[in-house]
């Protein structure tokens, strides 16, 4: 990867693409005609084991790592797409890519750019089930980490394995739950790696309005067996559903504070933006 691509890569990661996104925000807005079709696709986007194709490209920003306040900027794109095995049963895969471009993370070494180690989580979902607390949903099934890091310090490029679940209720607008995943380290690609044990739990709530926005508070809770320490970010996200000309988007704009860091992890608050495309079917 040349410097120069590198330079031009990290000028597009920061304010070009708010502003175009914005810009498009905009630009539906005014176009944009509410529908009882479009509150129920804002409703299902807040499921994330809905039937429903969806790409999501998601910006993250994060300073005050390491002894150097270092910085981390990363891009996942993480596409969604589910297949029908038979009448009650679905398989939702989600593949989350990352892009990353990073600055003194580990003291003063420098920055680097390239890809992250990628994620892939498949879920079981069995038809959702009305109860008094909601429409009931769940699913289950295996999670993989390909050691697609391009640098020591983008990911441990080790292969990894483990299991994934995903509970969660909706009724009147309110969608809660959790995510739970656990990953072990099976494969090293890179000799001194410290030994893959990662648990993430993640707990979110939402309210969908009639005109399509959506309110989200969520944690991202994740500990390290192996250096016995956790991070804990809590997220506050506003999504609004949208079109742009015949396509489907929907933006979310939020913001993040660490209440906890793992030791040299990121620190205060962190930044966090989204566009997602949708191809309901």
């Amino acid at each position: 990867m040349g410097i120069e691509l590198k330079k031009e890569f990290k000028k597009w990661l920061y304010m070009p693409v708010f502003s175009l996104a914005f810009m498009a925000f905009n630009t539906a807005q005014a176009q944009d005609q509410p529908s009882s079709e479009d509150a129920d696709l804002a409703q299902k986007l807040a499921n994330p084991l809905a039937s429903l194709v969806s790409v999501p490209f998601q910006f993250n920003y994060d300073d005050g790592y390491g002894t150097a306040n270092g910085k981390k900027s990363f891009f996942n794109i993480q596409p969604i797409v589910p297949f029908e095995l038979n009448s009650n049963l679905t398989l939702v895969t989600r593949t989350i890519i990352p892009v990353i471009w990073q600055k003194n993370i580990s003291g003063l070494s420098g920055s680097q750019f390239g890809l992250g180690d990628t994620t892939q989580s498949f879920w079981f979902v069995p038809g959702p089930k009305k109860t008094s607390l909601g429409t009931f949903t769940w699913g289950v099934g295996p999670v993989i980490q390909w050691p697609t890091s391009t640098n020591a310090l983008l990911g441990s490029g080790t292969l990894g394995l483990g299991a994934t679940f995903i509970i969660l209720f909706q009724k009147n607008g309110w969608t809660y739950g959790t995510l739970v995943t656990k990953i072990w380290g099976v494969a090293k690609t890179r000799s001194g790696t410290p030994d893959l044990n990662i648990l993430l739990f993640q707990p979110f709530l939402s309210y969908t309005t009639k005109t399509r926005w959506t309110f989200t508070v969520n944690a991202e809770t994740s500990y390290d067996a192996t250096a016995k320490d956790f991070s804990l970010p809590i997220n506050l996200m506003v999504n609004k559903l949208t079109s742009v000309g015949s396509q489907k988007v929907q933006f979310q704009v939020g913001g993040r504070y660490y209440v906890n860091r793992t030791v040299g992890g990121p620190d205060g608050w962190g930044f966090r933006f989204a566009m997602t495309l949708l191809f309901p079917g």
